[in-house]
């Protein structure tokens, strides 16, 4: 009992729910080494006992909590302050607040921001802790819009170098937002990766969330490229010319997208202009860039810095080199002072280009502009765990519990941020990630939302049917979130497919946050809330960080990622499973029975695209590489009877008058439907414009499916170029339906 009130206090569960009215209890040792990695001996009784104690002599009887959040008509509970408590009040903007005797209500009337709330008792006790004052609501979508959902990597022009860039970008959201009338662009995290050889292609493993990877730049958007002379000229146009081979090769000759090669073309073009001195207005925004991104660049610089001498995993440097605060890491620091500023620079300039890249998009007309996504989590080895070690919990990986579909649960490799160190710091490592990722966006989308209220933690060297729920703040953590897309005037989309603990959707709608919804799993399964349904339970793989990841993130080394990782991508199987035969499937939802504050989609990055569901070839490369959950036939038939199902709906509904058998007909017949719903944003997946058969990303591979390298391509699988894009009559036609559908 003892150990699990322990438990209960430092927000670890005990047992959790694998399937609606089933209770599993939470291994004893799984809750001693979750406690462990939040700083709690529980490992004996007398242990137990001890860490009891403390807790009720340290945080039992501390006079304010960690954070104390406040908001419009939601006061904080400041009723243990002894009587005669005095309250002062050091606000974000350097001015203070004498209060005195505690009113909470008083708080709600502060600006909104992150200020300091101290408290003092008539016995001389005295405390300090962040006060958050947020909104109540993240801003709201400005009206309704259509936009494209892409992954920029695998969108090249014939002007990228092998890859697609943020010139790309700046040119899809002009083209897009003045000829097709288009809202926004959803993009792929652009997190900096780990880099390689071999870089992890997926966006959803980041060395750091905290800033863009450079591999994205145009580099002849630059300014100092056309200062380049000599030697350093022949040079750069001999990488260019090296780069229009590696661009046609990946557009002409079948090539995959090949991230290592572009970055190292790129990067020794990034050396050239490193070399050219900046303009003094350019060197005066370099400088205030530094000074407005401190220590956090410096660090990451830094990391960037010493993982080019000694390896990407942090882990493994010398002893005095894994402490960011060691004097060897300070004497270090200072002798690589110029590959610091390197790495500084690229991080500037990459900011620079996507905040063109925005600019480009609104000058469009674009309400939104562009939709930045945040990855769950990091890189156990990258930059952000070694420069805020503190925040994390070691020997720690985040996943998912088993369910009905996947009795091993799934372990996602990345470690989770620790609560009580967020809420120590007044969630500042939560608000400067938020903070840069709305820089330059006009929305953001967060992968697995529900982590804003507990994640599975899963101990190092068990499998994840050994894991534990641990609970965060999730007032706090929306509170914060609220705060930020306020400042940034940004819209929020949660990614919340899969299991969702009941009341979560809820809390989300009612601070403005909107949800996810794709067409295909958009059922009525009964039980009331939508999150108790097969369909969400099923899918509980696919909450995951939207990637098949390497080998050494699977407990079993097979070298196969959990089925389903980020986005919707086991909940085709699941409903099929949960659809075994005609007359079983869940009542399709009709387009008014769904939610408004949504994003709506047909597909996503981790679903098979349309036409390849309305062909077969999604069952038919699943067979090829052993991924059916069931006999072929069987699978087959499932995918023939829901499609004939959709097919059945939308020709009632009137949605599909060229009538059955006329696959760019379909197409545009599911983005009808979703236009009657209403949603306040519906997204194309752009290769469901051009036909492309091929996902970009298919959960439970590794190194058997190109996962995160594929240009986007027509139906024969030739790759398109951005040009080809903006030319294409089958896109033009289908965004015709949705900008008409507006009308």
């Amino acid at each position: 009992m003892g150990r699990a009130r322990l438990a209960r206090l430092h927000g670890v569960a005990t047992s959790y729910a694998p399937s609606p009215g089933k209770s599993v209890q939470t291994a004893d040792d799984t809750v001693v080494a979750v406690l462990a990695a939040l700083g709690v001996d529980a490992s004996t009784p007398h242990a137990v006992r001890t860490a009891l104690a403390a807790y009720e002599d340290g945080a039992g009887r501390a006079l304010l909590p960690r954070t104390v959040v406040a908001r419009p008509d939601r006061p904080p509970d400041l009723t243990g302050l002894p009587e005669g408590t005095v309250l002062r009040v050091e606000t974000e903007g350097g001015g203070t607040a004498d209060l005195g005797a505690p009113d909470p209500a008083a708080l709600t009337r502060l600006p909104l921001g992150i200020h300091v709330l101290e408290a003092q008792t008539p016995g001389g006790r005295t405390a300090r802790a962040p006060l958050i004052v947020a909104p109540d609501r993240v801003p709201a979508p400005p009206g309704r819009s259509h936009g494209f959902l892409v992954q920029l990597y695998s969108l090249l022009s014939r002007r990228s170098w092998g890859m697609g860039d943020l010139g790309d970008l700046a040119d899809l959201a002009a083209w897009s937002g003045r000829a097709l009338g288009t809202g926004f662009v959803q993009l792929n995290p652009l997190h900096a990766a780990v880099p390689g050889p071999p870089t992890d292609p997926s966006p959803y493993r980041p060395s750091s969330r905290r800033f863009p990877d450079p591999v994205h730049l145009r580099i002849e958007h630059i300014p100092e490229y056309a200062d380049l002379a000599g030697t350093a000229r022949l040079r750069a146009d001999e990488l260019a010319a090296r780069a229009h081979t590696l661009r046609s090769e990946v557009l002409e000759g079948g090539a995959l997208i090949d991230r290592d090669t572009v970055w190292a073309l790129k990067r020794e073009a990034l050396e050239l202009l490193w070399a050219v001195p900046l303009s003094p207005g350019r060197r005066a925004a370099y400088c205030d860039f530094l000074a407005e991104q401190g220590q956090a660049l410096e660090d990451h610089a830094t990391w960037c810095a010493i993982a080019e001498r000694h390896g990407p995993d942090w882990r493994g440097w010398p002893d005095g080199l894994r402490d960011p605060r060691s004097p060897g890491t300070a004497r270090l620091r200072h002798r690589l002072l110029d590959r610091i500023d390197f790495h500084c620079r690229l991080a500037w300039l990459t900011d620079q280009q996507l905040a063109a890249a925005q600019r480009a998009a609104r000058d469009a007309g674009m309400a939104i502009g562009l939709v930045h996504d945040l990855a769950v989590g990091v890189h156990p080895s990258g930059a952000d765990t070694w420069a805020q070690q503190d925040a994390f919990a070691a020997g720690m990986s985040i996943g998912a519990p088993p369910d009905a579909f996947n009795a091993r649960g799934q372990d996602w490799g990345l470690p989770p941020w620790r609560p009580d160190a967020l809420a120590a710091a007044g969630y500042a490592p939560y608000r400067e990630l938020l903070r840069g990722l709305l820089r330059h966006a006009g929305a953001l989308r967060i992968d697995h939302v529900m982590g804003l209220f507990r994640l599975w933690w899963v101990p190092e060297g068990r499998p994840p049917t050994e894991g534990a729920y641990v609970r965060y703040d999730g007032e706090a953590m929306l509170s914060v979130l609220a705060l930020e897309a306020q400042r940034a005037g940004a819209a929020v989309i949660g990614e919340d497919l899969g299991t969702v603990e009941p009341g979560v959707r809820d809390a989300l709608a009612a601070r403005g946050v909107l949800g996810t919804s794709v067409l295909w799993f958009e059922r009525d399964y009964g039980g009331g809330e939508r999150d108790a349904a097969p369909r969400a339970e099923a899918a509980d793989a696919a909450d995951g960080p939207g990637a098949a990841r390497a080998p050494e993130a699977v407990p079993d080394g097979s070298g196969r990622g959990p089925a389903g990782e980020g986005g919707a991508a086991r909940e085709d199987v699941a409903a099929r499973e949960a659809a075994p035969g005609p007359g079983a499937a869940a009542r399709i939802l009709a387009p008014g029975e769904w939610r408004s504050g949504c994003l709506a989609t047909v597909t996503t990055h981790d679903l098979p695209t349309t036409a390849a569901r309305l062909t077969g070839a999604d069952v038919a490369l699943r067979e090829r590489l052993g991924l059916l959950a069931g006999p072929p036939e069987r699978e087959r038939s499932r995918a023939t009877y829901e499609l004939a199902e959709w097919m059945g709906e939308l020709v009632r509904r009137g949605l599909l008058p060229e009538g059955q058998g006329d696959e760019e007909a379909a197409v545009k017949a599911v983005h009808r439907f979703l236009l009657r719903t209403p949603a306040r944003m519906v997204g194309v997946w752009l290769p469901d414009a051009v036909g492309d058969r091929r996902p970009q990303n298919l959960p439970g591979t590794w190194d058997e499916y190109p996962n995160w390298r594929l240009p986007i391509a027509g139906p024969d699988g030739r790759p398109h170029t951005l040009e080809e894009l903006a030319a294409s009559p089958r896109l033009h036609a289908l965004m015709r339906e949705l900008s008409d559908g507006y009308r």
